[in-house]
């Protein structure tokens, strides 16, 4: 089954991965405190605004995952103090669907101080709910918040496990989980 990028947010461990058809040439590269989907050196040039962005963002105390731009905004409200389901509602809304010829839907999640909270922008809602475990949204299929079985423990085995997930046409994936006070990140990007 073909389900698009997808995130699976939990309160300890959460991961992030880039499914695609048109676009498959991508990878994860860390850059300072954000995980980034770029292209590949052998990526045909494209003026697509929806094939590069920050995948994965930290604040102070919060981890962001998500499929586009609106990572950016969730993590600065974040920053300003906003409080986690604000901060994925207000952004998702303001930047809305994705307008590509599917309407793609944009899904993020935040693990914060007192868990985690799911969200997503269809055509035709607003969904933004905390979870209490591991929630699955994808941008197509599943493109409404669902529990998902998910054995990861740490970021490695969170990025390994949704890359080889059994959905179709993985591409690259990142996993977070807590650590230290903090959060550990890993990279998944198949054979490179």
């Amino acid at each position: 089954m073909y389900v698009g990028r997808f995130v699976v947010i939990g309160p300890e461990v959460s991961a992030y991965r880039v499914s695609s058809r048109s676009f498959p040439n991508r990878k994860v590269v860390e850059r300072d405190d954000r995980l980034t989907v770029v292209p590949t050196a052998d990526a045909e040039e494209t003026d697509n605004p929806y094939v590069s962005y920050n995948c994965v963002r930290f604040t102070d105390g919060e981890a962001v995952l998500g499929n586009g731009s609106h990572v950016d905004p969730i993590a600065e409200k974040l920053e300003l103090g906003y409080p986690a389901r604000d901060a994925l509602a207000e952004s998702l809304l303001a930047l809305d669907y994705e307008k590509d010829d599917y309407d793609t839907p944009r899904i993020a999640g935040v693990m914060d101080e007192e868990g985690a909270v799911v969200g997503i922008v269809r055509r035709d809602a607003l969904l933004v709910e905390r979870v209490s475990e591991p929630t699955l949204v994808a941008t197509y299929e599943r493109d409404s918040p669902e529990p998902i079985e998910f054995d990861a423990a740490e970021a490695e085995a969170a990025a390994r496990e949704v890359y080889e997930s059994e959905f179709e046409h993985a591409v690259c994936a990142a996993g977070v989980a807590r650590a230290d006070g903090g959060f550990e990140r890993a990279i998944e990007n198949g054979e490179e």
